[in-house]
């Protein structure tokens, strides 16, 4: 069994449904389940509680894992979170006739005068009010729960669907599934493309048979617009009651010459999922707004990354609505939002606006597609295989995990029939670099200077500013991503099928729906 231990092995980790990694342990599997546990949660950086689960050959299931021996080399492991048990408060007071009694004493907070002389006071805890979105689009749609007495029409109607082929027509039981269809819908998105709605439709007929529609060309096509119309009447609702999301759209919310219903619409464009979430339970513009002028302070002080992170995540929603309402220039936010402007700061803005881990998952791809991806662009004639083999004799010098994601970023590139000078521009030093800033809306700067050994020589600029330093060409890539993401900015046009290639492939942010030519590599890469 030791010598089993030893073996190199890898195994194949589900993260989440739409997140599947692989593990390579070298120095083959952990004695115990702990240590496989804790190498898991180190190498792919897993918050909070959770356990392994393994599948079983036998039964095709997934089983809790309890030891190591029900785990050989490429096995699949699945990461299951577990979600701790909610606490509350509770306050138990003995009441005397003293108290108002009836309704008022039901509705309204006792008084001091009305509370006995001791209190039993339990202790369960508060979980923190979620404002925002927790996940992104399922793989596959989970349908709600709908009332009772529409479960036994469902229920009815599928049995009667199996028996004798007859379908259901649900005119009764449709007010009571739309609502719930959008409310679940609306947990993942507020305004979701016709390709997820259709995505809900097939999920509805598939759970139940009974509501597939004669004549349709896809057996749902009706359901689908039914959900359409119901979305805009769920956010009309929804809008009334203030949601900032919503209401950002509405007439009176915009400027006088955009007084339009759909004029400069501001929505997720690239699957953000808290595109601009509420605030916090119990906080206003004004205490968020003290928050960040405290934040200008703690930003000056060392080892303070603790309360930076609580302070940043605390005002999400305050940075989101001025990035989206009000646009400012990127040297103006920095001036503001200081904190932002660092690796760890905006690879956490970016899950907060995504859900996804920006560098894992983007490099992650990247080392996925890699070898795939320098067999294609090889198949590039003209002027395009010139450049390519230009950019691979690069290769020679540096054989590092960078300079091959370089390499292979650089050639995807000119691939896609864009220059890559419109994305990276050299200069040999910090005088060069200043000169060229102010004419720069979004480039990654490489100084030529340094040594082919040191990989962390890109510099990130967005409209004239320096944003961030000391990177290497793929890592910079990948935050160039996050910036863009946590500063509502949009693709370059000259490079818009890059920027959609590290959106929809490396980091799998709405990758059912591309243009032609990025399906097109896609399909060539998953050959």
């Amino acid at each position: 069994f030791d010598a089993a231990m030893s073996q190199p092995a890898k195994l194949r980790i589900i993260l989440q449904d739409h997140d599947i990694r692989r593990l390579d342990l070298p120095s083959g599997i952990p004695d115990t389940v702990d240590e496989l546990h804790s190498l898991v949660q180190q190498t792919f950086q897993i918050e909070g509680s959770f356990a392994l689960h393994f599948k079983d050959a036998d039964f095709g299931d997934y089983f809790s894992l309890n030891s190591v021996n029900d785990v050989k080399d490429k096995d699949t492991l699945k990461v299951v979170h577990v979600l701790e048990s909610p606490m509350v408060t509770l306050t138990l007071t003995n009441l005397d006739s003293s108290c108002p009694s009836g309704t008022e004493s039901a509705i309204y907070p006792q008084s001091d005068s009305c509370s006995s002389g001791s209190q039993d006071t339990v202790i369960l805890s508060s979980p923190e009010h979620m404002t925002h979105r927790s996940q992104c689009w399922p793989v596959e749609f989970p349908i709600p729960r709908f009332t009772y007495n529409t479960e036994l029409v469902l229920a009815s109607g599928n049995e009667a669907f199996e028996k004798e082929g007859i379908l259901l027509s649900p005119t009764t039981i449709l007010p009571d599934m739309l609502e719930k269809l959008a409310d679940t819908i609306y947990q993942y998105v507020a305004y979701p493309t016709s390709a997820q709605l259709n995505h809900v439709a097939e999920a509805l007929i598939q759970k139940h048979p009974c509501l597939r529609e004669p004549g349709s060309f896809n057996g749902c096509y009706g359901w689908q617009q039914r959900l359409k119309y119901k979305m805009a009447n769920y956010r009309c609702k929804l809008r009334t009651l203030g949601c900032p999301e919503l209401e950002v759209n509405s007439l009176k919310k915009k400027r006088a010459h955009e007084k339009a219903a759909a004029k400069n619409i501001k929505k997720p464009r690239k699957a953000e999922v808290n595109y601009l979430p509420p605030h916090p339970q119990g906080e206003t513009e004004e205490s968020l707004e003290q928050v960040r002028l405290d934040l200008l302070s703690e930003v000056k002080k060392r080892n303070n990354s603790n309360n930076i992170s609580e302070k940043m995540a605390r005002t999400f929603s305050i940075r989101r609505q001025e990035v989206v309402n009000l646009a400012p220039p990127v040297d103006a936010f920095k001036e503001r939002w200081p904190a932002l402007f660092d690796v760890a700061q905006i690879r956490e803005e970016f899950k907060r606006i995504t859900t996804i881990n920006l560098e894992a998952t983007f490099m992650a791809k990247l080392d996925q597609y890699c070898p795939k991806l320098m067999d294609l662009v090889s198949s590039r004639g003209g002027a395009a295989k010139l450049k390519i083999q230009q950019i691979k004799e690069t290769l020679l010098e540096d054989h590092t995990i960078e300079r091959r994601r370089e390499v292979a970023i650089r050639c995807m590139v000119v691939y896609l029939g864009e220059k890559e000078d419109d994305l990276f521009k050299e200069y040999l030093d910090a005088k060069a670099l200043n000169r060229d800033l102010a004419g720069e809306v979004m480039k990654i700067m490489v100084n030529k200077a340094t040594s082919t050994s040191d990989p962390a020589n890109a510099t990130i600029v967005i409209e004239g500013t320096e944003v961030l330093s000391g990177l290497d060409i793929p890592r910079a890539c990948a935050l160039l991503m996050g910036l863009i993401y946590a500063l509502n900015l949009s693709y370059p046009t000259q490079l818009r099928h890059t920027f959609e290639v590290f959106q929809k492939l490396l980091l799998e942010l709405d990758g059912l729906k591309a243009s032609p030519k990025v399906m097109s590599l896609k399909q060539k890469l998953l050959l």
